[in-house]
């Protein structure tokens, strides 16, 4: 089953608007286990429009469109899309009951334009906009069943997850034909790198395909299988993951789509662990990262963002003496303020960042991305020094904090084990 993607809108042509809804839909897609051959962009065009939707129609299962169904002159697609199936426009007085029952909810007078978005494509299917004005709709033509979305972010998301993704389901379904996805999650290892270990997989596993997504800082392995036999298959799934598991090891963090931050809080909650942290370079980044999962407050205690050495000295204990050998970046700084962080808490784990993020501030011996990371534990305290020089500071400062969440990560996994 082939999909396609289109958005349209001059908006989104002239990259006034970056085109996120393309990248989510194709995401989920393929999720779903739904092959997508083509992402197309288009602008305000109608005779455009018509001509890549009879090119759709003729190639692809299925197709999912968005944009242009507002209230404007320039929303086209309704009409484009009757044109391309040789059809009219009809109204819709379910669409325009949907609209009647949007404005009276919110006390909002209808504008006469509106009245424009209960016109959809003869013989077409409504599909309900609960959060906005813009129903969508489904059609097919030539070979092609297509879904038109409205282009709000917010409201394609959920209708794409409510209204259409089912149906694309039960269209796969009753093709009879098996398809799993399977997603594991990586860190500190090179795309190409994964490619190569993971070389004989196709080989291995014939009706398992193989995919590799870098997703700055992490490389998404993305094994796709399909068959007539569910059992089967799921049997030759799960043989594959671990096939994986055993190639990558420690560099796999999860094999459920969880992020390295969701990873480590579940570690943490297992051995009944508390986190404490002292930033520098990251400034919070690695706090942030941990509070954004629900739950966090069984195990996140503290946090400071000690950047300059006063605070490092005052507020974690650092030794002036040490800052003045060794200067800022160091690992020896590092565990230092791990271990302050740690004990003004009380908590089980202290973790501390110190780096040189750029551009400027490097130097021949601390380059710019330079990080060194403390990680302070009952019993023990260690100090890490890495180099990762990418270019941009952002993306130094990403890094540095996956970096430390996953010492932490392999930190926790050494105690369990060994409980």
């Amino acid at each position: 089953m082939i999909a396609e993607i289109l958005s349209t809108g001059d908006e989104i042509r002239c990259g006034t608007i970056i085109d996120s809804n393309s990248a989510y839909i194709a995401q989920r897609l393929e999720e779903a286990g739904i092959e997508v051959a083509r992402h197309c962009c288009v602008g305000d065009d109608i005779n455009i429009i018509i001509a890549v939707l009879s090119e759709i129609s003729s190639r692809a299962n299925i197709a999912v469109v968005t944009g242009g169904l507002g209230p404007t002159a320039d929303d086209l697609t309704a009409e484009a899309a009757a044109k391309a199936a040789g059809v009219e426009l009809v109204f819709d007085k379910k669409a325009y009951g949907f609209l009647e029952e949007f404005f009276k909810k919110r006390s909002i007078p209808m504008s006469n334009s509106n009245r424009k978005q209960a016109f959809l494509p003869k013989g077409a299917e409504i599909l309900h906009n609960p959060v906005g004005t813009a129903s969508g709709f489904y059609l097919k033509f030539g070979k092609c069943l297509f879904f038109f979305l409205p282009g709000v972010p917010y409201e394609m998301r959920l209708m794409l997850s409510e209204a259409v993704l089912p149906q694309i389901e039960k269209l796969r379904h009753d093709s009879h034909k098996s398809i799993q996805v399977k997603s594991l999650s990586c860190f500190g290892i090179k795309e190409s790198a994964a490619g190569e270990m993971l070389a004989g997989l196709n080989e291995k596993f014939p009706d398992i395909k193989l995919g590799l997504r870098a997703e700055f800082p992490e490389i998404q392995i993305k094994l796709y299988g399909s068959g007539r036999d569910e059992k089967s298959l799921c049997d030759h799934m799960k043989k594959a993951v671990q096939w994986v598991l055993e190639k990558l090891g420690e560099k796999v963090f999860s094999v459920d789509g969880s992020s390295m931050e969701a990873v480590v809080g579940r570690l943490l909650i297992k051995k009944r662990a508390t986190v404490a942290l002292a930033e520098s370079c990251t400034g919070g980044l690695i706090s942030d990262k941990l509070t954004n999962i629900p739950g966090s407050s069984e195990y996140f205690l503290f946090s400071g963002v000690t950047y300059s050495n006063e605070s490092k000295i005052e507020v974690l204990g650092v030794s002036p003496d040490s800052l003045k050998r060794y200067g800022a970046v160091h690992e020896a700084v590092a565990r230092q303020m791990a271990e302050g962080a740690r004990r003004i808490a009380g908590a089980t784990y202290g973790v501390a960042t110190s780096g040189i993020a750029g551009p400027g501030g490097g130097t021949a011996d601390k380059p710019v991305g330079t990080v060194c990371i403390g990680l302070a534990a009952p019993g023990y305290t260690k100090g890490f020094r890495f180099n990762f020089s990418f270019g941009r500071r952002s993306m130094n400062k990403n890094i540095f904090a996956m970096k430390a969440l996953d010492l932490l990560r392999l930190d926790l996994l050494n105690a369990l084990e060994h409980s």
